[in-house]
């Protein structure tokens, strides 16, 4: 995994957002041209240009997003309930955080309404090594990196998460 030149620069990470949304759906259409998800965005455009390492955060987006589409492909035809056809749906969000003490952040939610995450399992995702999928289908290194990422960035990745109903994954970074 190449790193880049490691400067953070003005980037509009709506954009990016965006972009690497449409970049991962393309991919996986590319190699299963039956798989099909909805694609919502609920982007702030209060945000503006955030100082960060554009492909770097990109990765982790990327990652976010693929795995979500590979959560919502393996899930079951069905609804959760049983009673509706099943219609994956994958979403992206941004918001301009502001706290008590006037500190800005930006958030970047990566959502879906797959399986969600098994609670015995929660606390090694961000593990090294540790995947959920069959041998030869992932490495084990998206997420821990991921996580790494967004430390170096003085920032936090948070998993949120209902068996049944889906995980939301939010990328939490401070505004220099």
């Amino acid at each position: 995994s190449r790193s880049s030149n490691g400067s953070k620069e003005p980037t509009d990470i709506n954009a990016l957002a965006d972009e690497y949304l449409r970049l991962a759906y393309h991919g996986i259409r590319a190699k299963d041209n039956s798989f099909n998800a909805t694609l919502k965005t609920d982007f702030d455009p209060a945000i503006g240009m955030v100082n960060i390492i554009p492909q770097d955060i990109g990765r982790v987006i990327l990652n976010l997003i693929t795995n979500a589409f590979y959560a919502v492909s393996t899930s079951t035809p069905k609804s959760p309930k049983g009673d509706l056809p099943y219609s994956p749906i994958v979403t992206v969000t941004t918001k301009l955080i502001k706290s008590p003490l006037g500190d800005l952040g930006v958030n970047v939610s990566v959502s879906d309404n797959g399986p969600g995450i098994p609670a015995h399992i929660l606390d090694k995702i961000f593990q090294p090594f540790f995947t959920t999928k069959p041998t030869g289908q992932g490495t084990g290194l998206g997420l821990s990196l991921s996580y790494d990422i967004v430390k170096a960035h003085g920032g936090e990745l948070k998993v949120e998460t209902k068996e049944g109903e889906g995980s939301v994954f939010t990328i939490q970074l401070p505004v220099s």
